[in-house]
């Protein structure tokens, strides 16, 4: 039964694309208002995108529902928000596009490319797009998205896994938070002018 349920689990991400965030539970997020979203009224986002990457990502503890976040102008966009108890992220890369006019930069960091992966506990990301080959674990598909977190809207999308592994993991994302972050072997570098050509995680 065990490996029914993985085999079932299994499958390209983009395949969910569509199903994560639908069109009724966006609309219905917007309209419930995000001083009652599973991401505080107080928190804003800076209406930057940031990429993620890492060769793998093993989680324990994985849910997933629609959301929205804000910037500080009011706009609103819509996300998919993800909970994972606690991950473990193998050559991990983030970076950032923070050009200014006639200036280019990308910020980069990475972690986890050593003996240890990075880890993290209480993760939440809000995320616009992921890829990679993805194996769920006594996964729930369609559960009630209140139920999965109470401030989630009620008679949205949502599903639940036990475990989540991600191989060739990449993540489009708006923000991120955790209760911990763990960094192994941290490198971070600014890239600017020519030297920020290719130096975004992909």
């Amino acid at each position: 039964m065990q490996n029914r349920i993985e085999n079932f689990g299994r499958t390209r991400w983009r395949r969910f694309a569509a199903m994560m965030v639908p069109a009724t539970a966006v609309a219905g997020a917007i309209l419930f208002g995000i001083a009652n979203g599973a991401i505080a009224a107080d928190i804003t986002v800076s209406g930057k995108q940031f990429k993620i990457s890492a060769q793998e990502l093993d989680g324990q503890g994985f849910k997933q529902y629609g959301g929205v976040v804000k910037e500080k102008d009011g706009k609103i966009h819509p996300v998919a928000l993800s909970e994972i108890g606690h991950a473990d992220l193998t050559r991990m890369c983030q970076s950032v596009d923070a050009s200014l006019p006639g200036l280019p930069v990308v910020l980069r960091i990475e972690a986890g490319g050593g003996s240890e992966p990075a880890s993290a506990d209480g993760l939440l990301i809000a995320m616009d797009s992921l890829e990679g080959d993805a194996t769920f674990t006594r996964i729930n598909i369609g559960r009630d998205a209140s139920d999965l977190n109470p401030n989630a809207l009620a008679g949205s999308f949502g599903q639940d896994a036990q475990k989540v592994n991600i191989t060739k993991l990449r993540q489009v994302a708006r923000y991120t938070t955790a209760g911990t972050f763990n960094l192994k072997g941290l490198k971070l570098a600014v890239h600017a002018f020519d030297d920020a050509k290719g130096k975004e995680c992909f």
